[in-house]
């Protein structure tokens, strides 16, 4: 480790006491998973929230018929630890939404990460506290904690967009997003 990093460990919080931590990450999927990953092997506290239930980010929501990724599924394989890559094999060169759901868990419970990670549960404010120098994050649960970096790996298809269509406040039938697919499926 660097000189930097040696010495931000050395003044890390203890074990978020108090409601004080080292870091806060928003969201549970790839980038979310390393980075409290790396954390934890910083000697750093941090909690990661995720609205979701599980761990996955977007391939924990995008679950319509037929989702998969369109690039080559080792190109989402974590490439940190030789030992995970030798303990993992994708039964396709583009994976399906389930193998790639799978294969995250599989790294959440592999290094431990579930223990910081708070699901269902969203962010609803973080403000900047220049005389404390820390964040200081709410959640829809009533939480709040302070943290002295807050990381947005929550990523660019976290959320769909309602499509501006004239008249459609008055449909009647179900409407469905392929981000935010019904999880018992769609008859």
């Amino acid at each position: 480790m660097s000189d930097a990093v040696d010495a931000l460990a050395a003044k890390s919080d203890a074990r978020g006491a108090g409601g004080e931590l080292d870091v806060v990450v928003i969201g549970a999927g790839f980038s979310g998973l390393y980075m409290l990953h790396r954390l934890h092997q910083l000697g750093l506290t941090a909690r990661v929230f995720d609205e979701a239930d599980d761990v996955g980010g977007t391939w924990y929501w995008n679950r319509y018929p037929g989702a998969r990724c369109d690039i080559p599924t080792t190109d989402y394989t974590f490439s940190f630890d030789p030992e995970l890559e030798g303990d993992w094999t994708w039964s396709e060169k583009y994976a399906t939404q389930p193998e790639i759901l799978a294969y995250l868990r599989h790294v959440a419970d592999r290094y431990d990460l579930r223990r910081d990670i708070q699901f269902s549960t969203r962010v609803t404010s973080a403000v900047w506290n220049d005389a404390d120098a820390r964040w200081q994050v709410r959640t829809d649960k009533g939480d709040e904690v302070s943290c002295r970096f807050y990381v947005m790996a929550s990523g660019c298809l976290s959320l769909p967009k309602s499509p501006d269509i004239e008249g459609a406040e008055r449909f009647a039938g179900e409407v469905y997003f392929t981000s935010r697919w019904p999880h018992e499926g769609v008859d």
